[in-house]
This record gives structure tokens, sequence and C-alpha cells, in this order.
């Protein structure tokens, strides 16, 4: 991986000299330095902290439990169709690809002017799939290309089974780049419309691609959550996905809110958010002087057969992030108050505002702004554009064992 310095500030990169200079402090034990790793409030100062010197990086390199940062800290929001300057940045990546240089926001540290680069194509040939891992998932025609959001370092897995225009509905990889068992995920089907979806599993590394035909729907999201996989599919039913010893889906047998026989939303997600499973949508209020919509979030019971899902009212000490393209991950974070925000809130990445932030059950017309556009479309969608969406960088999910 590049040095941080790629998504780090100007001000930050400035303070390395400075830090390097004083006598002794490379040389401090890595015990003591991975002591002071869990103590930092930000990714501006983690990444300040691993690109000090050799000595502190290595010792962030090695420390155990990054990924527990992700819980910790709101995602990164990156927007793609807001171009910076950054001359110290290179155009160009390692295997010669120009770098388009995107805006990121981070919600604990606004003040201070972040950025990442992603290659040209990504947004001239290819088209978005998905992310995970700190990964973009993008395909075109035949091929899948894995790219690091920060770094612009790129993975080419083999051809797909498919022809041109293959149509990319989702796609997620099952652990980071760098894990023994990482496996990527694609949904896709042979053009745009057809009825004919596969999913396709490729084992990072290998040959080849597994495919599994899905008769009559689609995958659209897959979630890691306690030690499996759930996919959900066009239809929002659940399934539990397989690796081994072969590719397959076993459906859930789940009972809908109300006595519902089917999902009621319209493109609802789901995200992991601490020990719960939930789904979470929209719906119109039609309120003359409060939110326009009303968030609300539902938890599965999986102790029960069927599984059933059950009304959260409050998230208590959670937030949600969510992407406006269907095929963006939602995430959650906890203890919000630790970077000067509010619990039981969903922030939602939008293309001329950086975010809108709602109130999720009751708490929505407390939350609103009323200066906030009314008409914005709230639900997600399909787009041919890369859209705003919130990431964690690859480097915190390498833990120590690779993993």
């Amino acid at each position: 991986m590049q040095s941080p310095s790629k998504i780090s500030s100007a001000s930050a990169s400035s303070t390395t000299p400075a830090v390097c200079r004083l006598q002794g402090w490379v040389d401090l034990p890595e015990g003591l330095l991975q002591s002071i790793i869990p103590l930092l409030g930000s990714f501006l100062e983690l990444l300040a902290f691993a690109g000090t010197c050799h000595s502190w990086r290595s010792a962030f390199s090695s420390y155990p439990s990054k990924s527990t940062f992700c819980t910790l800290l709101p995602p990164l929001l990156v927007r793609p169709h807001i171009r910076v300057h950054a001359r110290h940045l290179p155009s160009r990546s390692d295997d010669g690809l120009k770098l388009r240089t995107c805006q990121v926001l981070d919600l604990a540290n606004l003040r201070t002017a972040l950025r990442c680069q992603i290659p040209e194509d990504t947004f001239e040939m290819l088209r978005f799939a998905g992310s995970s891992y700190g990964q973009l998932i993008c395909g075109g025609g035949r091929n899948c290309v894995v790219v690091d959001v920060f770094t612009g370092t790129r993975v080419l897995p083999p051809q797909l089974p498919f022809g041109e225009d293959t149509y990319f509905y989702s796609g997620m990889l099952t652990a980071p780049l760098t894990s023994h068992n990482a496996h990527l995920l694609v949904c896709a089907a042979p053009k745009q419309g057809s009825t004919q979806c596969t999913l396709l599993d490729w084992p990072v590394g290998s040959d080849s691609w597994s495919e599994l035909r899905l008769n009559d729907s689609r995958i659209e999201q897959i979630v890691e959550f306690k030690g499996q996989f759930i996919a959900l599919d066009y239809e929002y039913r659940l399934h539990t996905l397989s690796l081994a010893p072969q590719l397959g889906l076993q459906e859930i047998a789940t009972l809908w809110w109300d006595d519902m026989d089917e999902c009621p939303y319209l493109r609802p997600w789901l995200v992991v958010c601490g020990d719960m499973l939930l789904i979470v949508d929209h719906y119109i209020s039609h309120s003359l002087d409060g939110a326009p919509v009303n968030y609300k979030a539902y938890c599965l019971d999986m102790s029960t057969v069927p599984a059933v899902w059950v009304e959260v009212e409050k998230l208590e000490n959670h937030v949600l992030f969510i992407g406006s393209d269907v095929r963006s991950p939602a995430f959650s974070c906890v203890s919000p108050g630790r970077w000067g925000r509010r619990n039981n809130c969903l922030y939602y990445a939008y293309y001329d505002v950086p975010w809108i932030l709602h109130g999720l059950g009751d708490e929505a017309d407390a939350v609103w702004d009323p200066d906030n556009d009314p008409d914005i479309v709230f639900k997600r969608n399909w787009y041919t554009q890369l859209q705003p969406f919130w990431v964690y960088p690859s480097m915190f999910y390498a833990d120590a064992d690779g993993e």
C-alpha cells in the first residue's frame, strides 16, 4: 500500500519531519506505540501516526485490532464527482493509469480536507458493482476489476464467462484481499434486464470462477453476520450463502411485520448494527412541518422458525450511513458522541449536498433540518455514474495476522 499521504491533508504530512527529529521517538518500543493507537480519535490522527516514520508505521501495521476502528469511527465519504487539486500527488498509478483526485469528507474532522485517487477508467469504461473492505468492485464487458479506493492499486480477476454486454447487479468481498480465504462474489447477467442471472465466486488468487445459476431472481446485497453470509435478493427474500463445498443459497423462512406477506419497502437494505441484522428503508410521512420521510429499522429475530422481523424503536447508541446507489453498502457506528454527533440517526450520502441527516422513527421531525430541499428523492437506485459512497480504508482491515 502506498503512503497514507494519499488520503491525509497537507497539514498532517507537514508535521511528520518535526516528529521524526525528536530524538528517541523513532526508537520507542512497539508495545508502547501500540498502546497509543486505541487513544486516537479520528482517521486523520491514525493516518498521521502511521505516516510519522517507519517504526511507527510498522507498529500500526502489526496492531492486531485495527478493524475495531470501523465501528468506533464514522466511515469516510468519497465524493467522486468533486475533483480536487493536489500537486504533491502523482497523476498516474504505478501501472500507468490516469488517476482522478476526489474529495473525501470525515465527519469526525470536517475542518481538514482529505482526498483519494481513483483510476479514471473506473468512471469512463467500467460500471460500479459494489465496495468491500476499502475496495471498489467494478466491471465492464467480460472484465471485473477490484480497485483500492485510496491507493488506486488494482486486482484483476479472470474474465467472466459472459459476453461484452455483461450487466453487474452487485459485488462484494468476503474478506480483505490480504486474507488467505478471500472470495469475490459478483451477481451478473448476460445483459441488463435479463432474467438469467448468475452468482459468481472467485477465490482470490485462483484461475477461475464458480457459477450458481439463479432461476427467478438476482442477489442485490450480501452481508456477513455472526459468522455467516446473508444474501438479500430482488424479491427481498433472505438466504444463507455457503462457499464450500460448493457455492449455494438456502432461503431463510421469514415473517414480515404486521402479518404482511411481503416486504412493503421499495428498496430496503441490510446493515449489521452491533449484534443486530437490520433491514431499513423509508416511507413518505406527508408531514407539513416536519420530515417529509420517516426511516424505520427492523431487526431479524432468528431464534424462531420462521425468523421474524421486529421493529427497533431506537438504535440507542448507534448511527447508520447509507449511499444512494443500491449497490453501495451501508455501515453502522457506535458512540457518535465521541466525535460530536447524536445517536439514533441516519446519514444519507447525496450528490448535490454531502449528506442529509435523518432521525430514525419518532425522532424524524426533531432531527430534520427545514432548510433541506424537501423534493430530494430519498430512495436508492441503480446509477450509471459512480455516486458518493461511504468507505473505510483498506489499511484498517489488514490486521496483524492478515485475516
